[in-house]
């Protein structure tokens, strides 16, 4: 019976921590934690987190590499792309029109831009911190020089930002009871989306099953069911007394769900993976490496593209400190989430859970107004913790 236990703690481990620390700031801070307003503050105010650790979980794995630069593009490209929708506008043209064009001229720089960063790190052998270091302080250096002076570029396009930071509208009418109106669109949404997350784990548990892989025990299986599900509806209930699932939830929720379909279910998804498991195995057995980590590279500067989107909409302006400390967050919620600091394996699951905790840690800290310095130790710590963690665990699996 202890060794299920020790078994379901150690399969469940980053999310057990997640909800202690919830708990924790909860208690602490006489109830804040949990309010409405604080799970949307949550996303709001994090969404850049989790879509930057989903481009920096496709690096890792590549062998523990990262991008330093992420933090400046979004403050280059966001000052780019406000440049050209507030020049449209200046010139007569339509907000919408403007939208329209300023989003894939972004996107298109996102993409010049990832793929110069990895023609030089994959094909020209540059070490990727070494070239993302260049980035990040050639970058930001560039984007403050072309706001000529001024401190931030306001007046953005309000179809850009409300596609950014709006809310989904209550399509089922919610009721309104003892004064509170509730959003039945967002209960609705959290009971497919935990439906569904029950289905398919089920159907990856059997499939693996069926072609004779390892799997965790069943009881581990029932409480990361129960506990995800728990979660999922919690977010759901507390988003219908906020006014609605935020649209910054909803971006997030696509992109993990694709990369997650990718690194599981797809080809170059698992050369990510062997890469950073061996990578002249993988050369010698075919697989273009130099292809791959291009890819991740280029995968980056996209990603970080639509992060910048996330920031300027929440300001609703670009400004010379945007993204400031991106970049260590993006990393902070990798390791933390159980992405190997030397490659080879992570999840976009645990990437979630990394990502939210960091989050909640800012969150609490901030409602205990605990003095920012110390907020940085608490995450270094944390950091730290989730590195060692990692190495013992590795070391204690090469000993069996």
């Amino acid at each position: 019976m202890a060794d299920k236990i020790l078994n379901v703690i150690k399969n469940n481990t980053m999310l057990i921590v997640l909800i202690i620390v919830v708990l924790f700031f909860n208690i602490s801070t006489g109830g804040k934690m949990l309010q409405p307003s604080q799970f949307n503050a949550l996303i709001t105010q994090n969404a850049y987190v989790y879509v930057l650790a989903t481009g920096m979980l496709m690096c890792m794995l590549t062998g523990g590499n990262i991008d330093l630069s992420c933090g400046s593009f979004v403050c280059f490209v966001g000052v780019v792309g406000a440049k050209i929708m507030t020049g449209l506008m200046a010139g007569g043209m339509d907000p919408l029109v403007a939208t329209i064009i300023g989003i894939p001229a972004m996107l298109l720089i996102g993409v010049i831009y990832g793929c110069i960063l990895g023609y030089v790190i994959a094909y020209m052998n540059i070490p990727p911190w070494i070239a993302t270091l260049a980035g990040f302080l050639a970058l930001r250096g560039l984007g403050v020089a072309l706001m000529d002076g001024a401190s931030s570029i306001s007046n953005l396009p309000e179809n850009f930002c409300v596609l950014f930071t709006g809310k989904l509208n209550d399509f089922f009418g919610g009721p309104r009871i003892g004064g509170v109106q509730y959003n039945l669109t967002s209960i609705v949404i959290a009971i497919a989306a935990a439906v569904i997350f029950v289905l398919l784990t089920l159907r990856e548990r059997k499939n693996k099953l069926a072609k004779g892989y390892e799997v965790s025990s069943f009881t581990s299986l029932v409480v990361r069911l129960v506990l995800v599900c728990f979660v999922i509806l919690l977010f759901g209930y507390k988003y219908s007394l906020a006014g609605g699932v935020p649209y910054p939830l909803i971006w997030v929720a696509v992109i993990v769900l694709i990369y997650n379909f990718i690194t599981s279910k797809t080809d170059i998804g698992r050369y990510f993976y062997t890469i950073g498991g061996n990578s002249e195995a993988t050369r010698l057995s075919g697989i273009d490496t130099k292809r791959i980590m291009f890819l991740a590279y280029m995968n980056m500067a996209v990603l970080t593209v639509i992060s910048a989107f996330i920031t300027m909409a929440r300001y609703k302006s670009a400004n010379s400190t945007a993204g400031q400390n991106y970049e260590m967050d993006a990393i902070s919620a990798c390791v933390v989430g159980g992405v190997s600091a030397y490659g080879g394996s992570g999840t976009i699951f645990g990437m979630i859970i990394g990502a939210t905790l960091i989050g909640v840690i800012n969150i609490g800290m901030f409602l205990m107004n605990i003095d920012a310095n110390w907020q940085k130790i608490v995450k270094g710590v944390v950091l730290l913790g989730a590195v060692v963690f990692e190495i013992l665990n590795n070391k204690k699996n090469a000993t069996k």
